[in-house]
């Protein structure tokens, strides 16, 4: 018998905690842990190799922390290190343990998201280099026009804590610009970075208003949902009290700090030595 443990959520940063909080609404009552690379963050301008290699790292710490489930809430991660932990490593470990990202519950609804088979998406620059999008949702949607967006700034701003600021409009009405300048029929963007709906009041300003802006975390919520029911085996081994703990890589009280931007609560955070 394996003994039960909380679901893992990882990110490269604060990013996914995004997700992590719709998560939180659609299972309130399953134990979660977050872990945030603070130290190494951002991940979406490194390599394959070194962005595969972190996350396998901080995977492996949730499972010594007894996560049986761990999922990927950074699309840089999910875009250029899944694959090879799915494949590689999981099968030379214990063989129920399951890693899943963001990716793939958004791609299967892309065609559900435009109404005029327009799709733009803003993302990382690992992300886009990675076509992941594209190659996923021409699979399920060969006739949606996929049209990315790499957005450079966007994570520093959110970092930062410049996202609500003046001086981010600058940066988000560029990429906007450059993403309506590839596709000018585009009637629906997704926002292909856990960072990036702190800048959602900021791109709705200046979008034209008959695009839809749509978030990846109840997309991701809904589908971990689904896949619970699916798969009772993996449900039993999760256990549900209601308990949440948050670990990082770099200073626990500057992630606490930054954390209350993305939750609107204060919270404990302990220190993960890699």
């Amino acid at each position: 018998m394996q003994s039960q443990g909380p679901i893992g959520v990882f990110d490269s940063g604060y990013g996914g905690l995004t997700v992590y909080k719709e998560l939180v609404k659609a299972l309130p009552e399953y134990d979660f842990i977050y872990l945030g690379d603070n130290a190494r963050v951002p991940y979406g301008t490194r390599s394959f190799e070194t962005v595969y290699q972190y996350t396998w790292q901080c995977v492996q710490q949730l499972f010594k922390l007894n996560c049986h489930l761990v999922i990927l809430a950074c699309n840089t991660a999910s875009s250029k290190a899944l694959r090879s932990i799915q494949q590689k490593n999981l099968p030379e470990i214990e063989a129920h343990k399951r890693v899943l990202g963001v990716l793939r519950p958004s791609t299967e609804k892309a065609g559900e998201m435009t109404k005029n088979d327009h799709l733009g998406i803003f993302a990382t620059e690992g992300t886009v280099r990675s076509k992941s999008y594209e190659i996923e949702i021409a699979k399920f949607f060969p006739d949606v026009k996929v049209s990315l967006q790499a957005c450079p700034m966007w994570v520093p701003l959110v970092e930062n804590d410049e996202y609500n600021k003046p001086g981010a409009d600058y940066f988000v009405k560029k990429y906007i610009n450059e993403l309506l300048a590839q596709d000018a029929a585009i009637d629906t963007v997704l926002l292909a970075c856990t960072h990036y709906p702190l800048l959602e009041p900021k791109i709705r300003k200046f979008l034209p208003d008959h695009i839809q802006v749509v978030s990846q975390g109840e997309l991701v919520a809904n589908s971990l949902s689904s896949y619970l029911k699916r798969h009772a085996e993996m449900d039993a081994l999760i256990t549900k009290n209601g308990n949440r703990r948050f670990f990082t890589t770099e200073s626990p009280e500057k992630f606490s700090e930054k954390a209350e931007l993305f939750l609107g609560e204060n919270i404990e955070v302990e220190k993960l030595h890699l």
